[in-house]
């Protein structure tokens, strides 16, 4: 993929891309060496002196896909040159692993780029459990995926579970820690990382809650661990619900736990303009 802009001052390509293109240093010197960036359609070092109405090019290569592209059902959300904001559904994994090298949103993704004739590589910017459902972020290209993680993510979550907390709004504090291996479970424990979760109840019905989830903290599987951890599992939830919940979720014919990637708010990497995207889909 290639990125075009136009220098607005004088100066050296460097601070150019240092600062209007906020380009990493590890980025930078990846590119320095080979033939990644080009000012008027030559070569040049990032040493190199640019002048206002100077066109600087950025060659970003991406390696090669070492799984298949897929042609499939993909619910886009938002998209431009630089992002593409995604809803992924229950039960779908965000990446090939060694059990499962295709139907995942890398290999829809991969077939979409293909189909539309775009030169994009595939950057999972936020990732979400295979039964968690709805927005996921990916950056076209190695740039704006740097740009990203070093910005800031609202991240607002949507979940089902059985019991509430006893008030409308508060906060979990809790720190998580990982089971012995070869388990990939989490749980309390005072000897985990510090974790924090902001909650706010949406309705309360009998013996079921509907929740909006804040992970201040992003710890794997943090939202599910806090919510059964304080009483109130999410419903479908497989692994960290309790016999009572799991007996409800089957009554309720759940093939996946209820927990909604509901909204993504968040600064466009190279606008900086606000963006806010919601999910389609819900508890």
């Amino acid at each position: 993929m290639e990125l075009q802009w136009v220098a607005q001052r004088a100066g050296r390509l460097s601070s150019f891309l240092r600062g209007e293109l906020k380009m990493s240093a590890g980025l930078m010197n990846k590119l320095k060496w080979g033939d990644g960036i080009r000012v008027n359609g030559i070569p040049q070092h990032t040493d190199y002196p640019v002048d206002p109405g100077d066109r600087i090019t950025v060659r970003l290569d991406e390696p090669a896909i070492e799984y298949p592209a897929q042609l499939g059902e993909l619910d886009i959300l938002y998209e431009d040159d630089h992002i593409l904001l995604v809803d992924k559904p229950a039960g779908m994994l965000i990446h090939p692993s060694r059990s499962q090298n295709t139907d995942t949103l890398a290999n829809l993704v991969a077939g979409y780029y293909r189909e539309t004739c775009q030169n994009s590589a595939f950057h999972p910017v936020t990732r979400l459990d295979r039964d968690t459902f709805g927005v996921v972020l990916l950056a076209k290209h190695s740039h704006a995926h740097s740009l990203l993680q070093a910005g800031l993510l609202e991240k607002t979550y949507h979940a089902r579970t059985m019991g509430s907390p006893p008030t409308d709004r508060g906060i979990i504090d809790a720190s998580i820690a990982r089971r012995p291996l070869p388990s990939l479970l989490r749980y309390v424990s005072p000897e985990g990382k510090p974790s924090r979760t902001e909650y706010r109840v949406l309705e309360r019905d009998g013996e079921l809650c509907k929740l909006e989830l804040h992970p201040i903290t992003g710890r794997t599987h943090q939202l599910r661990v806090h919510c059964a951890h304080m009483g109130f599992p999410i419903l479908g939830d497989p692994q960290y619900g309790t016999a009572a919940s799991f007996a409800l979720s089957q009554s309720l014919g759940l093939k996946s736990q209820l927990l909604c990637a509901h909204r993504l708010e968040f600064l466009h990497p190279l606008t900086e303009e606000p963006l806010t995207v919601t999910s389609n889909m819900d508890v």
